[in-house]
């Protein structure tokens, strides 16, 4: 079998450009979910975060990144990543199977009024769905960053942010953007 040349750095910048133009359709939606985490935190509620591979990477930045700071001095905010504990991760695999990693977190910590944030580049991971599905029968308002279609995960988030492309490099790319949108409307408030 041939090899394929991997594409020129910058052929994947243009297919990225691309892709980021494609998802300035979301604007109103990043918008609208960004308010509803600021509303959270303002209530004194917190972010539960998760993902798989690199989206469980994703997921930890937005959660430490509230833990910290992003770019504005400010408090620490309540946020937790449910991929982020290797010995719960296990513990619960183990003992109640992969699907149930993040649900049982979510279980654990999610209280009504709180606010799931789930990154899944197909939106057809279990582990993802069994988490919104337990996070909506607790009263936790849903998230979803996806890519492609969203896959079943769609229909489970009361915000679904799907980037326009098929390719997992371009669909994290723009949920970095996406993230980081969140971030600067949240440091845009004052906190004390």
């Amino acid at each position: 079998m041939p090899r394929v040349a991997p594409p020129t750095f910058e052929e994947s910048v243009q297919e990225l450009a691309a892709v980021v133009s494609a998802s300035a359709q979301l604007g109103p939606a990043v918008r609208a979910a960004g308010r509803d985490l600021v509303a959270c935190l303002r209530r004194g509620r917190k972010i539960l975060t998760c993902g798989n591979g690199g989206s469980a990477a994703d997921a930890l930045h937005l959660a430490q990144e509230l833990v910290g700071c992003y770019e504005a001095e400010r408090r620490g905010l309540p946020a937790l990543c449910l991929s982020g504990d290797g010995t719960a991760l296990t513990c619960i695999g183990n003992d109640y199977g992969f699907e149930e990693i993040f649900a049982r977190g979510v279980e654990a910590f999610g209280q009504k009024g709180d606010v799931l944030v789930a990154f899944s580049t197909s939106g057809n991971s279990a582990n993802i769905l069994a988490a919104l599905k337990r996070a909506r029968r607790l009263g936790v308002k849903t998230m979803l960053l996806s890519g492609k279609d969203g896959g079943k995960a769609r229909r489970l988030a009361d915000h679904a942010l799907v980037v326009p492309s098929a390719r997992v490099a371009r669909i994290q790319e723009v949920h970095t953007l996406i993230v980081h949108q969140f971030l600067e409307m949240i440091d845009a408030e004052r906190w004390r």
